[in-house]
């Protein structure tokens, strides 16, 4: 009988316990490991504690046939951060973007999580972002056993990381070394923020459960886990919002700094700001179960489940400042290259000038789940398959929740009138809190001034469902250069829906006629001060937000719906005389792809120049077809021949249909079709490993890798508005005064399913030296990535709509109502001479247009990594359980971009030139202490205002510390502290000078027993 022969890199992989799911020698590793001879065994290192896990990280990096940086933990349940986020950010060249003060999403080298390839169990996993960027604090640490980043791809890898694929594994009982395990953790919390936020929690919780076990003579293994995970999520913040106004405050003859605007004299100005409480609880419930059958040596069939359920209710209280745009009027102005960064905005007649009294209430329900089932096959002596069919399912419904309050003249009037006497002094400070001053202070908590203008909710529903069918098969050959070769096939189905809704009534602006304010009473209210370094910023009223709305709704409170809006363009059953959301059915549809991937990869095992090479090369095809639903215009324009006035009207002939809302409400201006895009792609790879001496070798790797698009992204959701104009007439005189003078024509078409891939050819190579005398390593590698192309978003304005094909009306028709005479007075149209609804013409004008291209412009990512991780056993008694892991890594690129709300930044999004890791820890007799340290230079990311913004964000430097303490074989101790210095997220525009986020989360602090058996 021939036997296969393992080259080194199997030999390590047995010498060091480690079962990766691509491997088929699962079922055949007693047998094959007596093939191996004495001279040829690798001495397994093995300690215990934190030590252990980092030693066999070490082992699974030295022995793979990639560019990789693993973790490991000795059992389920064994790592102890709050999140895989959290866990992947001590990896060399990895960073995190917090989110609510803890990291989420993951940056490599530079590039960030949409570029970013995530499996669980070598399956693809689809996320609740809403994109393809995985959310890692979704996976609970206590129910994954190991992970991986492949820097460099392989063949036989799913296609998709343009930065690096994480895989992450779960528990596999056949492959654990007793017969039967249990661990339980139990950890409590307390944030020592909270108690600064009215409301807000202080206390949370970890727990834990995990077992793994072996029967029927070790043929059938069973693994569960259970993790909980409930915090409070609490922040004080200001931020600022995008410079997308410009004027000329200065008045400087000759002023030429903003050349090759529209506007070269103008300075930029602030939309306004945000200060504001937040606080809530977030819980995440985690399911893992696995099932494994091994009847004979040559088969193994295993069943595996996993399931995150993570739920968060939160609530920002504060302030929301308007400056007021360009109309507002500006005194004494502060300029600093070229941006207004503080002076006294006062509203004007045309502004919109004005402070805004924040109660929001966001719900966020989010779950991911992923099952399979796989079976692995020796069929011969040199001949393996495995078969895998898995599913992976997102679902997120997050509700964005508002109750906006304004201040009146006088709350208790019978007609309470908007106070416009409003004027907001500020000036920006950078990185640090701002001066603020507003002549409207004491209203802010006075009942009798202050009054609920606007409640709205927003909910985004997201779906994601993915189908995977796998074969992949090795056949091993005893040849001098080639030890086997691998082939297989992949097809996935994947399906993506998003579904948006509006609920709005009343006004942020004013006051409405038509949907009046409601007065604030103590019973539903209280005065909140600000703390701490905020503590000069002005009281306001915290509200209650269902005694509020029970109030304003006597006869139950509106739920949010998908429709048109009655006064939207086209429904031909409204009464016309209300805001328009027909987004909320043109930003929804539903996305679908499908892949079609093929490999065939050969792996090396020879010598060059005497020195023994290891690796592999290969090609992967993949054929891709991406198609998503769309609502596009049908309609034409009809002129009548007396007055010159032209109408839209429906074009059944160019496929018009009548479109029914959730509110029965019918629009027949669109036609719904599909549109379908397909392309093919050839991505080589090679990865060679040279064993230089015992204990160093170098790696060379490259390869032609892609990242589709966020899958949100294909969406074909290109759409116009009009601006919603408002007209109101003035009982005795008669006058009719409009919000705005011209309704302006905006337009969007961000998402499309014509999007092609990123694409890179990139290049690695890596030294790695492991100590001889102690146990440990040095790494040292280098990369570099050619990027090809980007989707990047552009805006033009003022953009000629019906130049470039669409069909826009010249005028509005806006009807005028009365104004009211008393609270709560239902709103009254007014009438013309016949008796009809009186309507004034409105002109439009063009304005924004935004898109999404693949911009052909692309460059060079380049940087370096150095790893140093050593156990200092060489010291004297209690000293040798002394150590140190830790990284730095440089990264650099010649990519310059211009972002999204005219945001110019120097680097890509995720891209920190220089990054830093280190956890000093120390063992001995039982007791475990280290302390580790976080820090990245300025990035570029997403901050969350209004709307989603993209900043430039300031380094930071985040600081854990945790120590343990075993009480006996089976029980221990944990104390754990996050976040130690409160390290804040500061953020900024185009320059430090405009300010962004100013955001402090609290430190976290864990106190918890473990229970092993």
């Amino acid at each position: 009988m021939k036997i296969f022969k393992p080259n080194i890199i199997t030999h390590g992989l047995l010498a060091s316990g480690l079962i990766l799911s691509s491997s088929a020698l699962h079922a055949q590793q007693a047998e094959e490991s007596e093939t191996i001879n004495d001279d040829e065994t690798i001495e397994r290192i093995e300690v215990r504690g934190f030590s252990s896990s980092l030693i066999q990280s070490l082992n699974q990096k030295r022995f793979s046939d990639t560019v990789t940086e693993q973790i490991s933990a000795d059992d389920l349940g064994g790592l102890p951060d709050v999140s895989m986020a959290d866990a992947l950010t001590r990896l060399p060249g990895i960073s995190a973007v917090r989110t609510g003060g803890q990291a989420a999403e993951i940056n490599i080298r530079g590039l960030s999580g949409d570029f970013v390839f995530s499996t669980l169990n070598g399956r693809e996993q689809v996320s609740t972002s809403g994109s393809r960027a995985i959310e890692f604090d979704q996976y609970p640490s206590e129910l994954i056993n190991s992970a991986a980043v492949y820097k460099s791809p392989k063949a036989s890898l799913i296609e998709g990381g343009v930065a690096g694929t994480v895989e992450l594994q779960t528990a596999s009982a056949l492959a654990n070394e007793q017969t039967h395990t249990f661990n339980a953790n139990v950890r409590g919390m307390f944030n020592d923020r909270a108690s600064e936020i009215p409301d807000a929690e202080e206390y949370g919780h970890r727990i834990s459960f995990s077992y793994q076990g072996k029967f029927m003579d070790d043929t059938v293994g069973v693994s569960l886990g259970y993790a909980r995970l409930f915090q409070p999520s609490v922040s004080t913040q200001f931020i600022g919002f995008a410079y997308n106004g410009a004027v000329d405050v200065d008045g400087i003859e000759g002023d030429n700094d903003a050349a090759g605007t529209d506007c070269p004299e103008c300075e930029y100005i602030s939309e306004g700001f945000e200060m504001q409480h937040k606080g809530g609880e977030e819980t995440r419930n985690g399911y893992m179960a696995s099932v494994e059958w091994a009847p004979t040596d040559n088969f193994k069939l295993k069943a595996d489940a996993f399931l995150s359920k993570f739920d968060s209710e939160a609530f920002a209280r504060g302030f929301r400042v308007k400056l007021g745009g360009i109309n507002a009027n500006i005194i004494n102005p502060v300029v600093v290259n070229n941006s207004v960064i503080g002076g006294t905005f006062t509203r004007s007649d045309s502004s919109f000038t004005r402070v805004e009294l924040v109660n929001d209430d966001n719900q966020d329900f989010d779950q991911v789940a992923s099952f399979g089932i796989k079976a692995d096959w020796q069929i011969t002596d040199n001949l393996s398959a495995q078969f895998d069919v898995s599913k992976s399912t997102a679902e997120s419904d997050f509700r964005n929740g508002l109750l906006w309050s304004l201040v009146a003249e006088d709350a208790n009037a019978a007609n309470p009138t908007f106070d416009e006497n409003v004027q907001i002094s500020y000036l920006l400070n950078g990185l640090n809190l701002p001066d603020l001053a507003f002549n409207q202070t004491d209203a802010f908590t006075d009942l009798n001034r202050a009054m609920i203008s606007k409640y709205g909710i927003y909910p985004y529903e997201n779906e994601d469902d993915l189908d995977a069918y796998r074969a992949d098969f090795q056949y091993f050959l005893d040849l001098p250069v080639v030890s086997g070769i691998e082939f297989g096939y992949r097809y996935s189905d994947r399906e993506f829906s998003n579904d948006r809704a509006i609920f709005e009534f009343g006004n942020d602006g004013g006051f409405s006629v038509s949907q009046p304010p409601l007065n604030i009473t103590e019973g539903m209210s209280e005065v909140v001060d600000w703390s701490g370094a905020f503590s000069y910023f002005p009281s306001y009223l915290s509200i209650d937000l269902n005694t509020a709305l029970n109030a304003w709704f006597p006869d139950g409170i509106p739920q949010p719906a998908q429709t048109w809006g009655p006064g939207a363009a086209g429904v031909i059953n409204g009464d016309g005389t209300n805001a328009a959301s027909a987004w909320t059915i043109q930003e929804s549809g539903e996305v679908f792809e499908t892949v079609n991937a093929a490999y065939l990869m050969a792996n090396l095992d020879t010598e060059l120049f005497g020195i023994p090479m290891t690796g592999n090369v290969g090609v992967r095809y993949v054929r891709t077809k991406q198609a998503s639903t769309t609502l596009q215009r049908a309609t034409r324009l009809v002129t009548d021949p007396e007055t010159g006035v032209s109408e839209e009207v429906s074009d059944p002939t160019a496929g018009a249909q009548n479109i029914t809302d959730e509110l029965g409400l019918i629009n027949n201006f669109y036609r719904p079709t599909i549109l379908t895009h397909e392309f093919t792609d050839v991505l080589p790879s090679i990865n060679l490993n040279f064993k230089l001496t015992d204990n160093s070798q170098l790696r060379v790797a490259a390869a032609k890798v892609m990242g589709r698009a966020p899958i949100n992204r294909f969406a074909a959701n290109a759409s116009t508005t009009v601006e919603t104009i408002t007209a109101t007439m003035d009982r005795d005189s008669g006058e009719v005064t409009l919000s705005q003078p011209t309704a302006r024509v905006n337009g969007s078409a961000r998402n499309s399913p014509y999007l092609e891939p990123f694409y890179a050819t990139q290049y690695d190579l890596s030294y790695e030296y492991y100590f001889d005398e102690t146990d440990g390593a040095l790494v040292v590698a280098g990369f570099y990535k050619n990027i090809e192309s980007f989707i990047e978003n552009i805006a033009v304005e003022p953009y000629d709509f019906e130049g470039n094909g669409f069909t826009v009306p010249d005028s509005v028709q806006v009807p005028v109502y009365l104004e009211s005479e008393f609270s709560g007075q239902e709103p009254e149209l007014a009438l013309d001479a016949a008796g009809d609804p009186l309507f004034v013409t409105v002109p439009t004008e063009n304005g924004r247009y935004e898109t999404a291209i693949n911009n052909a412009e692309g460059g060079y990512i380049r940087g370096v990594e150095i790893a140093y991780t050593e156990i200092y056993s060489m010291l004297p008694g209690m000293w040798s359980g002394l150590g140190m892991s830790a990284s730095y890594s440089f990264t650099e690129s010649e990519i310059q971009r211009t972002l999204s709300e005219g945001v110019f930044a120097s680097q890509l999004p995720g891209l920190s030139e220089n990054v830093v890791t280190a956890t000093l820890f120390w063992e001995y007799e039982g007791f475990e202490t280290r302390v580790s340290a976080r820090y990245r230079d300025a990035f570029v990311s997403q901050q969350v205002a209004v709307n989603d913004q993209t900043v430039n964000f300031d380094d930071e430097l985040v600081i854990d510390y945790q120590a343990s303490y075993e009480i006996n074989d089976n029980l221990s101790m944990l104390f754990q502290v996050n976040n130690l210095t409160d390290e804040p997220t500061r953020s900024y525009f185009s320059t430090p000078e405009q300010t962004g986020t100013l955001q402090f989360f609290g430190t976290q602090y864990y106190l918890g027993l473990t229970y092993s058996l």
